[in-house]
């Protein structure tokens, strides 16, 4: 009788978290698991919005074809269009095929020039046919824009972060206000941001201008100009992330022990050498829970590019989110749009993923 008492206990115990995480569970379901689902399922159709909008039932299943106008294009044929690479390509396979007969190439190497080979029979011959195009013109710049800017703002704001989180790890007042102080950036919407970039980026009463023309210079028109209105994107962006990065990197660094680095000093390892040798070993898990995040949030970058250049100058600023929020709500081509957000989150989820790898081999 005694031992049944715990059992249910138990299980009583297990009842309660379950009735605990319900409402979340309900909620996370609702509002992220569904709409994930739902949007991959819309990806799948040829689904113009307004038309579905007043006619439910107007819309096709199209399978993988919207991914593969958007990634891939429409009518690819494939045959010996490129005779030169292809070619090279087929003489490839034989020479790897003689030469592991004749034993002068290991099985790796043969199989490793087979595939390069291969890859030059093969990829070359891919043609678009009659009526026939690439990829969506527009998606593969976009994408390569976005990781630019993801490939900037994610170091630059890790690095600014953790030098000012180690500059402000001092228990004084001064310290505490100046804390507050960057960490007000980061309460500001995307528009207040903007504004105040598009303030200090202008080329007649903008801050950069005035301090650009009383050294001689002459002012960039950074919004308007291709070479700089990315930089400036990252610059506010920058400016603006920096608050949550911080806090998270003096959290890292409070949690280090005064001890090593009293023994550190032992060995003389006081001031750089203290920070390079102490404090980034142990912030590693810190520094890779900041980069996943900024990498998960950066590559949703949106209000900054679609308030501060509206994706120009010719299209040097468009970014992911603000081309799938234009097919999908300007264009109405829904089913495309969500092909795109779905592409968005696989690549996230792998940036993310290698980065938790890398993360835990360093830390082993």
């Amino acid at each position: 009788m005694q031992g049944s008492k715990p059992r249910r206990n138990r299980f009583s115990q297990t009842q309660s978290a379950w009735l605990l995480l319900l409402p979340f569970l309900i909620t996370y379901g609702l509002f992220l698991i569904y709409p994930f689902f739902r949007g991959v399922w819309i990806s799948l159709h040829d689904w113009n919005l307004l038309a579905v909008a007043f006619n439910p039932d107007a819309k096709d299943f199209v399978g993988f074809r919207n991914y593969e106008r958007v990634m891939w294009g429409r009518n690819i044929e494939w045959g010996f269009a490129s005779p030169f690479w292809q070619g090279l390509g087929l003489l490839g396979l034989a020479a790897s095929a003689f030469l592991r007969w004749v034993d002068r190439l290991s099985r790796f190497n043969a199989i490793a020039l087979g595939m390069a080979s291969l890859l030059l029979v093969v990829l070359p011959g891919f043609h678009p046919g009659e009526g026939g195009r690439w990829y969506d013109r527009r998606f593969w710049p976009t994408v390569g824009n976005t990781l630019v800017f993801v490939g900037l703002a994610v170091p630059g704001v890790t690095i600014s972060a953790l030098l000012l989180a180690a500059a402000l790890n001092k228990q004084t007042k001064a310290m505490g206000a100046l804390r507050t102080l960057f960490f007000l950036s980061q309460v500001l919407s995307v528009t207040v941001v903007t504004l105040i970039w598009q303030i200090m980026f202008s080329p007649r009463q903008g801050l950069i201008a005035n301090i650009t023309q009383a050294f001689g210079g002459t002012p960039i028109n950074w919004l308007t100009d291709q070479q700089f209105a990315m930089a400036a994107i990252v610059i506010a962006t920058i400016w603006w992330s920096l608050g949550i990065a911080m806090i998270l990197f003096l959290a890292g660094l409070q949690d280090i022990s005064a001890d090593i680095y009293e023994a550190a000093a032992l060995d003389n390892a006081r001031g750089v050498k203290a920070f390079w040798y102490v404090t980034l070993p142990n912030l590693r898990r810190t520094i890779t829970l900041v980069v996943v995040l900024q990498i998960i949030l950066h590559f949703q970058v949106f209000g900054q590019s679609h308030l501060m250049t509206q994706g120009g100058p010719n299209d040097s600023t468009q970014v992911l989110v603000r081309y799938i929020y234009q097919t999908g709500f300007r264009d109405s081509e829904l089913g495309r749009a969500s092909a795109m957000a779905v592409f968005l989150f696989v690549i996230m989820g792998a940036f993310s993923v290698i980065q938790f790898v890398v993360g835990r081999e360093d830390s082993q």
